[in-house]
């Protein structure tokens, strides 16, 4: 088990900074190679696809001005439209929606991009957290560093499966062993370029029981950073918000959050829903598949909320 001091040397022993150099935004994308594309392309063996994410719910966790235009005609400004044919169309309309969202926290499916994360006042490759501006966004590792896209092999891997529970209590951490029995027990190895997606099961307790309140919550611990250094992850994705919390470590809230992004560049994938793929990966008895994840380009932005497609 590391300890405080072991996490902290994290910053340094696990830095990507300048590994693709100095002005590198995109941290351990740079992973995700053509090769590593068409072997993703690969993995797609029976043409099926799920979504790893939440239905984003309203009002709970975004806020709509909806208007609804039962006429065309009667709208302000309608003289204006290009085809004079709308205009006088009475049977025409359509509804329109200005929508508010809060997408980092505990509930909505979202990317992290680098600029999320600071520490001693520094985010990705270096660069300073005055680059972020309150009203124009980050100029650094914001979201659209990935405004191609995120298409790469992903594994799932499932914790709770392989330790024979229907879900990890809060506060339970996953270890680099857990990951590892997990690759045993499904058959697969996580390898350089993937997106590694962890399954604790909340997903099946918040589809029964609602989302959970608090702050405590299963996730990886600190430990597994080194393990998905070695093994050149991209990405990682869990049904939770990533960090086991509380942490275990009193000067580092979030470890895997904060050496992640910031040390490693590692883009996180936040709050999946993981049931469905679960569940086909037992049926089809293959636990790999091509993950393809399209943030909206946000220009500043420190993430995205997204809806992370697994196609087997």
């Amino acid at each position: 088990m590391p300890t405080q001091d072991d996490v902290l040397g994290y910053f340094d022993t696990l830095s990507n900074w300048g590994r693709w150099g100095d002005d590198d935004e995109r941290g351990t994308l740079n992973h995700i190679t053509d090769d590593v594309r068409l072997a993703a392309a690969r993995a797609v063996r029976h043409g099926r696809s799920v979504s790893c994410a939440w239905e984003i719910a309203v009002p709970d966790e975004m806020e709509r001005s909806t208007t609804a235009c039962p006429c065309a005609a009667d709208m302000p400004g309608a003289e204006h439209m290009p085809s004079p044919t709308f205009a006088n169309d009475r049977r025409w309309g359509f509804s329109s929606e200005r929508l508010g969202l809060m997408f980092h926290g505990n509930t909505v499916t979202h990317v992290d991009s680098p600029c999320h994360i600071f520490w001693d006042g520094a985010m990705y490759n270096g660069r300073s957290h005055a680059l972020v501006d309150p009203a124009t966004g980050s100029g650094w590792a914001a979201v659209t560093a990935a405004a191609d896209g995120i298409v790469t092999r992903g594994v799932l891997l499932d914790v709770a499966h392989v330790r024979g529970v229907p879900w990890l209590e809060p506060g339970e951490g996953v270890f680099p062993e857990d990951l590892e029995a997990a690759e045993r027990r499904q058959g697969v190895r996580v390898g350089p370029g993937d997106a590694v997606l962890l399954r604790t099961g909340y997903g099946r307790f918040r589809h029964e029981n609602g989302a959970g309140g608090g702050h405590t919550q299963a996730g990886w611990h600190a430990s597994c950073l080194p393990w998905l250094h070695e093994r050149r992850v991209a990405l990682i994705g869990a049904d939770t918000p990533q960090d086991v919390q509380p942490s275990g470590y009193r000067d580092v809230l979030m470890p895997v959050h904060a050496v992640g992004l910031v040390a490693m560049g590692l883009w996180l994938l936040d709050n999946c829903d993981l049931e469905a793929c679960a569940a086909t990966a037992a049926d089809l008895g293959q636990w790999d598949f091509q993950l393809a994840v399209a943030p909206v380009r946000f220009a500043g932005t420190s993430g995205s909320p997204v809806n992370p497609i697994a196609t087997f």
